[in-house]
């Protein structure tokens, strides 16, 4: 067959072989195959105990089958796959999907069946889906390799799922509620096809019009990445991932190390990838829906239009409480509204029409709404009170959505009574929700859809052109920290380390005796600060190990004598002498730690000692530009400090921006380092340094 995808062969196969066909009613094998009894194409059973199979000519072994095959399903005990594996490879089929279980999940035994099999496929280019999966299904070409019970409904979503019980019950739920779908897969194991392979092939299907995903693990990072920032620039990717308890770092060196947890990570990677990740099944599905169905809002401001009061404040408490921004009508489109609506209408938004709102002041009012160059979005609620004629306002919100390009959510609350005007709606393409308040946290969504795409754009701008600097001076000090058996830097050599990046720090120079300290001292002005310099600890002030503002020869000496006697002799290798910075500034952390999956990963947010207490921090991914970095910063409660409060000046956030571009790039290009701090980093309207500093290499 010519393939257009790698995996053509699993969703669009013209001869399929069920390895494991069985006519007992209640085995795995007979629902298979009376499932794939509805696939258009050619089927070939295969079981060397039946000459026939649910009136199908059943064959001894694959080898008997004349001619080549596309897709191959097995399903019979684990210990016999690597044996048909080899005959998939000797017939030259394309694609195998493994139903079985018994492999890793059952330990070593099981993991070394595995890789067997995968050792063999790899060798002759055969793609596998599983093991222990359900199955998979195309509705668009008929396929239905699964043990599930029915058919999906033919559309535009394709639904991937780590959990092959999960893929019943969404099956099962979709056909009640009309949800149509492209694909079906049970992913298994993910012995080889994984993440990044299926979201390549959705993005290039053209029945495929939005992407969901129940994700219990990443599997290959770098693979999930490339391919979800390349397709998520067209359709949506939608992911429930489950785990979300934060792991604590173990042994981490840094601030950061101890702040980064699993599931934070995962979500900065989503958000560089232009994923979305949501948190309910529920909601999975409702963005499925609305994001093929409405176009994305130009900004994040929605206007309500209710006949109830009580509907519309459930909805704007969900809005403001999942991020969004309820719009402010404009006089003009208040003055509109005055004169359509009763005297005492809500006079603002949400836009109360009263309970007795026939279709003219509906109509009216959405019309009116809709037009305020305010609002980015509508969501029309209704309640079926003895006077309302919900299909005729359904029919009214449907021919303003005719004359729009913004997104329209409907809340047609009710059961029986609104079911005609619900089934109006979504064949004209409005999205109904049970819940207003549903519908006010879907639209947040989608203008977090709207918001990553314009992320994502510049992200794939800055990937294209990056390319690692040399950073000699770079590599030196490292070369000569590991040439020492370290892998802990002092504070003056990660001071070194982030000048050679162009990050301006504080001038910091080492004192091994007392009277060096306060000859240092009185060379560079009082008044100084000491801190212990140290190859082993690298929290200085949680032991006694930093001293500050000290304005003569006497307080440094004893600020010397101080720190001394706080640590072990193997732990004291002098001092370091800076000037105090009377630069009033706010203190932040800017930092990095590596993460297994997806490499380096920043921190940035308010700083101090106290800075795992408050825990005011967002993590991004490199490379950077300027625009990424300050919308990485508009995410902390800190910012706000930054643009100046209370009289203060606001930070000069070109330039630390700058600073988080170049610090970006310094640990994208030098792997070498495994976790790095600046804490502080001051930022005023003077400028930045970096006050303190720590590097561990990996």
């Amino acid at each position: 067959m010519t393939a257009v995808s790698a995996l053509d062969a699993f969703f669009a196969p013209q001869r399929v072989a069920l390895v494991g066909a069985s006519e007992r009613t209640g085995s795995v094998g007979h629902a298979l195959m009376q499932n794939l009894c509805g696939f258009p194409g050619q089927l070939f059973p295969v079981n060397p105990r039946h000459p026939q199979i649910l009136g199908r000519m059943a064959y001894a072994a694959l080898a008997d089958i004349d001619g080549p095959l596309d897709l191959v399903i097995l399903a019979v005990p684990a210990p016999g796959i690597p044996a048909l594996i080899r005959e998939c490879c000797a017939k030259q089929v394309g694609a195998v999907v493994i139903i079985s279980a018994g492999f890793r999940e059952t330990g070593a035994e099981g993991l070394a069946l595995e890789q067997e099999i995968l050792s063999e496929a790899r060798r002759h280019g055969l793609r596998i889906v599983g093991p222990n999966c359900l199955g998979i299904m195309a509705p668009h070409t008929g396929l239905n390799a699964t043990f599930a019970t029915a058919m999906a409904r033919p559309g535009g979503v394709a639904f991937l799922s780590q959990s092959g019980a999960l893929c019943t019950a969404i099956l099962d739920w979709s056909l009640r509620d009309k949800v149509d779908f492209s694909a079906f897969v049970s992913v298994g194991s993910m012995l080889d096809v994984g993440w990044g392979d299926l979201i390549e092939h959705f993005g290039r299907d053209p029945h495929t019009t939005s992407i969901v995903i129940y994700m219990e693990s990443v599997g290959d990072a770098a693979r999930f990445m490339e391919a979800a920032r390349q397709v998520a620039l067209t359709k949506p990717i939608v992911v429930i991932k489950v785990g979300r308890t934060e792991l604590a770092a173990k042994a981490a060196a840094s601030h950061t190390g101890a702040m980064t947890g699993s599931d934070e990570v995962l979500d900065a990677a989503f958000r560089r990838a232009g994923v979305l990740r949501v948190e309910t099944i529920e909601a999975l599905f409702d963005m499925a829906e609305v994001l093929s169905k409405q176009p994305l809002p130009d900004g994040p401001k929605l206007a309500i239009v209710t006949n109830a009061g009580g509907p519309g404040a459930l909805a704007t408490d969900a809005l403001i409480s999942s991020g969004g921004e309820l719009a402010t009508l404009s006089d003009s489109t208040l003055s509109e509204l005055d004169a359509v609506l009763p005297a005492h209408w809500s006079h603002g938004n949400p836009v109360d029409v009263l309970g007795d709102a026939d279709v003219t002041r509906y109509g009216q009012a959405f019309a009116a709404v809709l037009k305020d160059g305010q609002v980015d979005g509508l969501l029309a609620v209704l309640t079926p009170q003895a006077m309302t004629d919900c299909t005729g306002c359904a029919q009214a919100l449907i021919e303003v959505f005719k004359a729009t390009h913004k997104p329209i959510l409907t809340a047609w609350m009710g059961a029986d009574a609104v079911e005609e005007a619900k089934a109006k709606l979504n064949l004209a393409g409005l999205p109904t929700f049970h819940y207003p308040d549903r519908a006010a946290r879907a639209f947040r969504w989608m203008w977090q859809r709207q918001h990553r795409l314009s992320l994502l754009a510049e992200s794939a701008r800055i990937s294209g052109d990056w390319q690692a600097p040399a950073f000699p001076e770079v590599h030196s000090i490292i070369g000569s920290v590991r040439a020492e058996g370290r892998r802990l830097l002092t504070e003056i050599e990660a001071k070194a380390l982030l000048a050679a990046a162009g990050i301006p720090t504080v001038p910091t120079r080492l004192a091994e005796d007392e009277s060096a300290a306060v000859e240092l001292a009185q060379a560079m002005g009082f008044p100084v600060v000491l801190k212990l310099h140290s190859a082993t600890i690298t929290h200085k002030s949680d032991v006694g190990g930093v001293q500050l503002n000290l304005t003569d020869g006497a307080a440094v000496r004893q600020a010397w004598q101080h720190i001394r006697a706080a640590v072990p002799d193997a732990d004291f290798a002098g001092v370091t002498v800076q000037p105090m910075v009377r630069m009033k500034g706010t203190e932040l952390i800017l930092g990095c730690s590596q993460d297994a999956q997806f490499g380096p990963v920043l921190l940035f947010g308010a700083g101090g000692t106290l800075v795992e207490v408050f825990q005011d921090k967002a993590l991004e991914l490199p490379p950077l530009s300027p625009l990424l970095a300050n919308k990485w910063m508009q995410r902390t409660k800190i910012y706000r400090v930054l643009q100046g409060v209370r009289g203060e000046a606001p930070v000069d956030l070109a330039q630390l921006a700058e600073s988080l571009v170049k610090f970006a790039t310094l640990v994208s290009a030098v792997p070498d380092i495994a976790e790095l701090d600046i804490n502080p980093l001051i930022a005023s309207s003077q400028g930045i340094v970096a006050l303190d500093a720590r590097v561990l290499l990996s």
